[in-house]
């Protein structure tokens, strides 16, 4: 009977719904196709994955400079400011409550610093990633600089697979705070970037 307690309002626009799920199911096709890539004796069948892999990220990258591009100009829940949230973040390491109710209208305050570190690491890979395609595959606008360069291939490859480990870590996180949220806290999130309604309880301002 919790949920009939709380009162509903627009908050996620269509264009940040439809990044998030870009980005969201890139993110999660280059983790699967790396991981499977990873566990197939390199043969034509590896190599068209690691092609897959390849060309997944280029929409990846797509989708993250469409997403810087709309936390410049968006509304003012798209936009970076909405994620800067300092005073949370302090708050919180004072209070050593890093799992709050969430309260307000827009991304959680304390969150909003994983979201930012997130975007980070994707931006690492991305270019780590564009720089390993140019060395493996001979492909891409790093090609120039950096094609065929084996001798350097372990300075993009090492810190691409530790950050490859930091993705899978933050999904996992990310999906099971989603649960707990409303499990704890009896407020649905999950669905905020299907239909751009966020549920709140009715005391709240």
């Amino acid at each position: 009977m919790e949920f009939l307690r709380l009162r509903r309002e627009r908050v996620y626009d269509p264009i940040l719904r439809l990044l998030h799920a870009w980005n969201a199911l890139l993110v999660v096709l280059l983790l699967l196709s790396s991981q499977v890539a990873k566990q197939l004796v390199f043969d034509g069948e590896a190599a068209a994955l690691w092609r897959i892999h390849l060309w997944l990220g280029y929409l990846l990258f797509i989708g993250l400079v469409a997403r810087f591009a709309w936390g410049v100009v968006g509304p003012d829940h798209a936009r970076w400011a909405a994620l800067w949230q300092p005073a949370a973040w302090l708050d919180a390491l004072r209070q050593r409550s890093f799992f709050s109710v969430p309260s307000g209208i827009g991304h959680h305050p304390q969150a909003s610093l994983i979201y930012l570190i997130f975007y980070g690491v994707v931006w690492a890979m991305a270019i780590t990633g564009l720089a390993l395609a140019a060395i493996d595959q001979g492909l891409g606008p790093l090609y120039e600089a950096l094609g065929h360069d084996y001798q350097h291939k372990s300075l993009f490859s090492t810190p691409h697979d530790w950050l490859e480990e930091l993705v899978l870590a933050f999904v996992a996180v990310h999906l099971i705070a989603l649960v707990l949220h409303e499990r704890r806290h009896g407020i649905p999130l999950a669905q905020g970037m299907v239909s751009g309604y966020q549920y709140r309880k009715e005391n709240e301002q």
